[in-house]
């Protein structure tokens, strides 16, 4: 039975005006025409952007994991609510804790990177830029000052390219009550110079005072070979 657009066997019926017979299309080439139709740019002049629509997922991703720890937590909701707010406050303490996270020092590198100077040289930029409050800067030049003024007493050879902890643990046999101080100088040295911290004053300070510390003491001399006989 053909009624007007209606189905005729396997296609499509299309009623014609006047006396004309009703033209059959068959179903699989209309429903070619219709998607051809359909995808035409007029029909999709307000479809949301690609961006829209990702963003409309994701949402929805958003919504329906909120749901189901919601149907998992205790108190629903509100329940969900709560345990952020604790995760939020751990997480606060333990950045007021640690403080900043700072990248390690990637490698030691030699303490003197330029023309030599000397020990009293090294103290006086340390001191200009203490006093300009430049504190890393200042850091920088007392420990280069430590090192120097140990090469200047013959506790230490000079030798180009020793890193901040090796000039601390070859002191440390001669200034064996600073051993700490010095290492401690070192790490302070590294981690301003290539670990990306900042110093501050107190840092300064400790390393200012290791230096004076270090000048009015005397070094406990390695035996000769011969002394033992």
């Amino acid at each position: 039975m053909t009624t007007a657009g209606g189905f005729h066997g396997a296609g499509v019926v299309l009623p014609l005006s006047g006396d004309e017979p009703p033209v059959t299309i068959e179903r699989v080439p209309a429903r070619e025409a219709a998607e051809r139709e359909l995808s035409r740019p007029m029909y999709h002049e307000n479809d949301p952007s690609l961006l829209q629509r990702a963003l409309d997922r994701f949402w929805e991703w958003v919504g329906d994991l909120f749901d189901a720890a919601a149907g998992a937590t205790p108190g629903g909701a509100v329940g969900v609510v709560v345990l952020v707010l604790v995760v939020l406050l751990l997480l606060g303490a333990l950045w007021w804790r640690l403080g900043t996270p700072h990248r390690a020092p990637s490698s030691s590198a030699p303490v003197f990177d330029d023309r030599p100077r000397s020990a009293a040289e090294h103290r006086a930029a340390a001191e200009a830029h203490a006093a300009d409050q430049q504190w890393s800067q200042a850091l920088q030049e007392r420990m280069r000052a430590v090192v120097r003024s140990l090469e200047e007493r013959a506790l230490l050879d000079p030798r180009p390219g020793r890193t901040a902890d090796e000039a601390a643990s070859e002191a440390a046999r001669s200034l064996p009550s600073h051993e700490a101080g010095l290492h401690t100088a070192a790490r302070d040295f590294d981690d301003v110079t290539y670990g990306g911290r900042s110093a501050d004053e107190r840092a300064y300070r400790r390393i200012a005072d290791l230096d004076r510390d270090i000048e009015r003491t005397q070094p406990v001399l390695a035996p000769s070979p011969g002394a033992a006989e």
